[in-house]
């Protein structure tokens, strides 16, 4: 399935992630490096491309992350992005200095060589979005410019018979208004990819390989409810039935009636082949909270009890051959596994596995698709769509919509809230249309006024963001009689709450979690 392969080599840029979502969009399969991936191994995937991200530094200091000469005489396409463009050029004879003006945000950026593969079906005017305060003041020997903008002589430039090509700006961000056009210039065009990297193949060869790999073995699971295990779960109940089984650990943590629901679905009555097991851990869990305020901790906390009670029902059932994971590919990168950049937080699928289980191998089918990918899977393997498209849910659940302490009344205060805002946000018509949306409980509580008597209650805050990938996100435009609506209920039917507020900011430099 992987024949064509594209490598990003993350040299610390936020957006590596982003980069490689783009390439897959163009039907290519991507995988992201470290740029201390050692050449042989970088020639051994054989890869059709390579994309150099942004980061943070400057290529000519001496301390800066670089590559060898050698990667660019290699006879594969190459892309420098950002850093990636400059180190390029500074590494095969080029010149970056410091710029006078730095350039950030939209700008208009002019294409000089329209017959550029790169800039091919390209406006010769177009916005995109920069983000550098060096700038290439002289190209490599061997490199023309290709596009400019009023503070940057060297927007682009490339050395078309050796398949390099710098870009100066972002195409990967969705403010480039023509960037996946240009990638997919770049991955289609110039590295000559088919492009058969596609869901439908994904689920037949996984259901296939499981298969092989399982024969008859057992094989357990974790079950969240959400849609990476659930999607993970109905692959391996379609390759290998009631071979699997699945615990599903009710922490107590999880959205207003969302226990009964997963049992609905994946329970004896639901539709699909395979041993359900339902925890009901909720107390045990607020015990363990108790007293907890910093996020990491209270993280680490909800991980590790679920380890527990999941090793507990484990060894009722005895030895299994496998166990299966959610894991899906922002979390492996994320946590410091699949790039450069800083491990932003820990994941409980990553790292955290089971001491006392005994298994011989970890199942993760979805272990190199990001989050739309997993949708398109499940998709595919004819999972409802209102399952699909639920709403994404965080590991530690409402344990991290919480600010401070967890308690069972502040859960069920904000359980009560969020389903209210998605009950109004639905009936609005928008439930597809914006990428995230939940409500939180504040820390804060406020002197307000209800029934002329005087409270001192909590303060919910309402999210609500546009995203494609999660990994840059911007607030939604949420019609104020909406909102409206949404506080008035909130505030009449959920007690303890006298105040509603509405979280503006963007991803970056906010999260879209509260913790």
């Amino acid at each position: 399935m992987k024949k064509e392969l594209v490598i990003v080599l993350d040299f610390g840029g936020q957006y590596n992630q982003l980069v490689a979502r783009r390439v897959r969009e163009c039907n290519v399969y991507c995988e992201i490096y470290s740029y201390k991936t050692d050449l042989e191994k970088i020639k051994a995937m054989n890869p059709k491309g390579i994309i150099l991200t942004g980061g943070p530094n400057s290529c000519y200091e001496a301390d800066s992350p670089t590559y060898s000469k050698e990667l660019f005489e290699l006879g594969i396409p190459v892309l420098g992005l950002c850093y990636g463009a400059q180190l390029m050029m500074h590494v095969l004879g080029g010149k970056v200095e410091k710029a006078d003006h730095r350039e950030y945000g939209k700008t208009e950026v002019l294409v000089d060589k329209t017959s550029s593969k790169i800039f091919e079906g390209v406006s010769e005017k177009t916005i995109c979005w920069m983000s550098h305060f060096d700038y290439i003041s002289q190209v490599a020997p061997g490199f023309e410019i290709t596009s400019h903008t009023d503070n940057c002589p060297c927007a682009s430039s490339e050395n078309a018979e050796k398949g390099l090509y710098a870009i100066q700006f972002h195409p990967e961000v969705l403010h480039t208004q023509e960037g996946s056009k240009m990638l997919y210039n770049f991955v289609r065009g110039v590295c000559g990819c088919s492009g058969d990297w596609r869901m439908d193949n994904f689920v037949e060869e996984q259901i296939k390989a499981i298969r092989e790999k399982v024969g008859d073995g057992k094989v357990l699971c974790a079950l969240s409810g959400g849609v990476d295990s659930s999607v993970a779960a109905v692959l391996l109940s379609k390759a290998i039935g009631n071979q699997l089984t699945c615990v599903f650990v009710d922490h107590g943590l999880l959205r207003k009636n969302e226990g009964d629901e997963v049992e609905a679905v994946f329970g004896p009555e639901g539709p699909y082949e395979l041993n359900f097991i339902r925890v009901n851990a909720q107390q045990r869990y607020y015990e363990k909270l108790k007293g907890v305020e910093e996020p990491e901790a209270k993280r680490k906390i909800i991980g590790e009890e679920f380890i527990r009670v999941f090793e507990e029902e484990a060894k009722k059932i005895g030895k299994v051959d496998f166990l299966v994971q959610g894991t899906i590919y922002p979390d492996v990168v994320e946590s410091g596994l699949g790039g450069e950049s800083a491990v932003i937080k820990s994941h409980h699928n990553v790292g955290g596995l089971p001491d006392h289980v005994d298994f011989k191998e970890i199942i993760e089918p979805l272990r190199d698709l990001f989050k739309d990918e997993v949708r398109k899977a499940g998709l595919e393997l004819g999972i409802p769509e209102y399952l699909v498209f639920r709403q994404p849910f965080p590991g530690p659940g409402l344990g991290i919509r919480i600010i401070g302490e967890v308690t069972e009344e502040k859960v069920k205060i904000v359980q009560d809230a969020d389903a209210i805002y998605r009950e109004e946000i639905a009936n609005a018509g928008l439930d597809r249309s914006i990428g995230q949306y939940f409500a939180a409980l504040t820390n804060m509580r406020s002197v307000g006024v209800m029934g002329d008597e005087r409270t001192y209650d909590y303060a919910i805050a309402l999210r609500a963001v546009n995203t494609i990938d999660f990994m840059t996100a911007e607030s939604a435009q949420i019609p104020y009689e909406v909102l409206n609506k949404v506080m008035s209920r909130i505030i009449n039917e959920v007690r303890g709450v006298n105040r509603v507020m509405y979280d503006l900011t963007s991803k970056p430099p906010g999260t879209i979690e509260f913790e």
